[in-house]
């Protein structure tokens, strides 16, 4: 029991350090937010949080790694199932939407935050947005190539990436919007969420 205790002890406060972490991150800055704000945040010394994480950058590749991961298992969940692509493709996009504006820290840890000019020096970070943030893409991609492959989409349609990266460019904008400008007079959120989806399909499918 005690072993058990501990070990939950651990896991609490290394949970702690990463969710103080991220707002500040967010907030402030990378660069801007040392390690003993982090601490003080999470309610321990420097000393114990080095115990958990060898650095800041550690601390900030497992922020990037766990929110891809979340990310990705949603995204490859809808991609794996046998329903038809462009059903697919309509549920991937609401739902990469849905994360981002349920959890704005997060998002805007991978995408909206104050951070070092490619992660130069940094290369834990790097090598996350390298491994994980390819995975979390690859799944659009692969439905945008199911789709072409289907023969679903306008013939001019043919280049799985182009498209890819066209329709993320789009749902981004949405979340970033949102997340960056909340004193706009927006439409409700599920209705805009809906209408951008139909836009977007709208606009790839193959016109009879």
């Amino acid at each position: 029991m005690i072993p058990q205790t501990r070990a939950a002890n651990r896991e609490s406060l290394r949970r702690a350090i990463l969710d103080a972490a991220r707002p500040l991150f967010v907030q402030d800055g990378y660069e801007a937010t040392s390690i003993r704000v982090i601490a003080a945040k999470a309610g321990c010394s420097p000393g114990i949080l080095y115990h958990y994480f060898e650095d800041k950058q550690a601390i900030m590749a497992e922020l990037v790694a766990e929110t891809f991961a979340s990310l990705g298992v949603r995204l490859r969940a809808i991609q794996a199932d046998k329903s038809p692509v462009l059903d697919r493709f309509r549920r991937g996009l609401r739902t990469y939407m849905a994360f981002g504006l349920e959890h704005p820290h997060h998002y805007s840890l991978l995408f909206l935050f104050q951070r070092p000019r490619d992660w130069e020096g940094h290369q834990k970070v790097r090598e996350v947005f390298a491994t994980q943030g390819e995975a979390t893409f690859a799944c659009l991609w692969t439905l945008a190539a199911e789709a072409i492959e289907a023969g679903i989409l306008r013939p001019e349609l043919q280049d799985s990436e182009e498209l890819a990266q066209s329709l993320w460019v789009a749902i981004h904008g949405l979340v970033s919007a949102r997340i960056g400008c909340s004193d706009f007079p927006w439409v409700e959120q599920t209705r805009l969420v809906d209408r951008l989806v139909d836009v977007l399909v709208a606009g790839i499918e193959r016109r009879t």
